[in-house]
């Protein structure tokens, strides 16, 4: 018994060094930019798992294995995985991702986590609503950065016209807070300042550098405003109905004229499985389909892909796996054709971006963009104005006036 339980003992260090649950400090390489981020692993050998974070939401591998120091994981859902090997203490090897423009492979590194220490320096409050004046590449006069703190912890997004940057996460260190995301996608870091005047200096990824000033100090000013993702796109003719004709993932033609549209309110929702923030909105349309189907209500995602998914959408089905999507999806095509598949639209240039559609058939507003958690107070927003105007379109009938 005793010879026993001394192998036993000799060989717990072995077994514990081989299991790699648990929390890790990760940075994958951007270029010259290395971005920090928290990496959680659960399981062993062949059911291992392994989850990128936004903010409290989680992004959860498909499948992964642990083998002889080689570690594999994928993320079918997002057409990405990670390839390393693990060696004193060490993961290192490299993160591919499939995305709109290319294929993307960052060097990537992790070890276990350990708490930061405290600073002792006297940390500036910056929690609020901050508003970044900028003229952006998409009519833009202005970004929202809204920050929430605790001390000289710091959760952050900046919110634009097609969603939020993920939640940044960070602290205070050495006169600066330095916040940053990974998420699987949307690799940033940003180093804040806050200045005499009460402004922010904010750098962005090492080389952009923009300003935020409060938002109540922005419309004392008269700064610009965000713009209003409800107002920023709409289409050429409202008394015309919205038509589409695409084919779902097993090559079925579906148009707007099918049966199950007729008479129902419908949500439009120009997405693609690559986009980061289509991934944000869709567990909140996924949940909104199931609270209001039975009234009425229906949900058309028209993806579009890079030409590899075209001939084979295996990300697509990964993503409608992912987040349990019950209502109907369509092959809108190319992502680079879609403006010209989507003539009806005016300003249209926000990933996702949602029609909404009455009993009539005819296009009753629009909303660009969607937030993540990320967003907080703004995030809840968005979600109860989707819902309110949902309730009011089921609430109309064919022949309701409109508003």
């Amino acid at each position: 018994m005793q010879l026993l339980a001394a192998a036993v003992l000799a060989l717990a260090p072995l077994s514990i060094a081989q299991s790699l649950a648990g929390l890790w400090d990760a940075t994958v390489k951007v270029k010259d930019l290395e971005v920090p981020f928290r990496f959680e692993i659960s399981g062993n050998g062949p059911k291992i798992s392994a989850s990128f974070f936004n903010g409290d939401a989680k992004f959860t591998s498909s499948s992964g294995n642990f083998s002889n120091g080689a570690l594999t994981i994928n993320w079918d859902y997002t057409a990405s995985k990670l390839e390393a090997t693990v060696h004193d203490g060490l993961i290192e090897g490299k993160y591919f991702r499939s995305g709109r423009d290319a294929k993307t492979v960052y060097p990537f590194q992790a070890k276990r986590f350990t708490p930061s220490p405290l600073t002792t320096e006297d940390v500036p409050s910056i929690a609020g609503l901050w508003v970044i004046p900028l003229a952006s590449d998409k009519g833009e006069s202005a970004w929202q950065f809204i920050v929430r703190q605790s001390g000289p912890e710091v959760t952050a997004a900046i919110l634009r016209i097609d969603g939020d940057t993920g939640a940044l996460q960070g602290t205070y260190k050495n006169g600066k807070l330095v916040l940053s995301h990974f998420s699987g996608a949307r690799p940033s870091v940003f180093e804040v300042k806050l200045l005499a005047d009460g402004s922010l200096d904010i750098l962005q990824n090492g080389k952009t550098k923009l300003t935020a000033v409060r938002s109540a100090e922005a419309r004392a000013k008269g700064l610009p405003e965000p713009t209003d993702p409800s107002k920023h796109t709409s289409v050429k003719d409202p008394t015309k109905p919205f038509t589409f004709a695409f084919n779902d993932l097993n090559g079925k033609l579906v148009t707007n004229e099918d049966a199950r549209f007729q008479g129902k309110v419908v949500l439009i929702d120009i997405m693609g499985s690559w986009c980061p923030n289509c991934h944000d909105e869709t567990p909140f349309l996924t949940e909104l389909y199931k609270k209001y189907r039975s009234r009425g209500l229906e949900i058309v995602a028209l993806s579009f892909e890079e030409a590899d998914q075209l001939q084979d959408p295996a990300r697509l089905r990964a993503f409608v796996k992912k987040y349990g999507i019950e209502y109907t999806v369509l092959m809108g095509g190319d992502w680079e054709q879609a403006s010209g598949k989507l003539t009806q639209a005016v300003n249209w240039n926000a990933w996702p971006t949602t029609f909404f559609v009455g009993r009539d058939g005819l296009v009753r507003g629009a909303h660009a963009g969607f937030p993540s958690t990320g967003s907080g107070e703004l995030f809840t927003k968005a979600k109860e104005e989707f819902e309110a105007k949902v309730e009011k379109l089921l609430s109309e009938n064919a022949r309701s006036s409109r508003f």
